[in-house]
């Protein structure tokens, strides 16, 4: 995730404190949720096609689902799984070599580490009015330099947000058909290359 060095007045805003506060206990009582979600990206103001992907999320294991690729995470290891027509790879990589990346299992709770933030103006979102609260990195070289959440006012779920990579780009993803799935089994975190035939094993651990 991305962040920028800030000035000595950056602060920690309470009441924006209380809205992430709100938001991140939702998403932690839920236990684990599924959703859809839409993504773009856009850079130097041009942006770039919208997608769709799938989440699965329980505790710190999460699967994401893309148009060109799965992400397995549960909480130790991470699979990377990539097909097309011609071939089959996946990638492993121990979970602690993602730490400090934004990651569908941190996203409600990032804030709590590493991040100033301050509430701005409320808006209208997906036809709901949310708060908007930007979160901005307090080391240099973090992933990306802010981070904006949009949390719907009166559920206070998580509906969407922006992160800009300092550099011009900016990363949209809106979530959609939120449902709380407290009993997601844990195998349905784990990738096994035995049931795919002629994968390519890429283990990095």
């Amino acid at each position: 995730m991305v962040l920028w060095s800030f000035q000595a007045t950056a602060q920690k805003d309470p009441k924006a404190k209380a809205v992430l506060d709100a938001m991140s206990q939702k998403y932690q009582n839920m236990k684990g949720f599924t959703a859809g979600f839409d993504y773009t990206y856009q850079d130097a103001g041009v942006a770039g096609d919208r997608q769709a992907g799938e989440i699965a999320v329980s505790g710190e294991k999460y699967r994401l689902k893309l148009p060109d690729q799965e992400i397995y995470n549960d909480g130790k290891t991470v699979w990377t799984y990539i097909q097309t027509a011609s071939y089959k790879e996946v990638t492993i990589n121990d979970a602690t070599q993602m730490e400090g990346e934004l990651t569908p299992s941190n996203i409600y709770k990032m804030y709590q580490t590493g991040f100033n933030y301050r509430l701005l103006a409320d808006k209208t979102y997906q036809g709901k009015a949310v708060n908007v609260v930007e979160l901005t990195a307090m080391k240099s070289n973090a992933p990306f330099k802010e981070v904006k959440l949009m949390v719907d006012k009166s559920s206070k779920d998580l509906l969407g947000w922006e992160m800009s990579d300092g550099q011009g780009g900016i990363f949209s993803y809106s979530f959609k058909n939120l449902k709380a799935a407290p009993d997601l089994a844990v195998d349905y975190f784990t990738f096994d290359p035995k049931k795919h035939p002629g994968i390519e094993v890429i283990d990095l651990r």
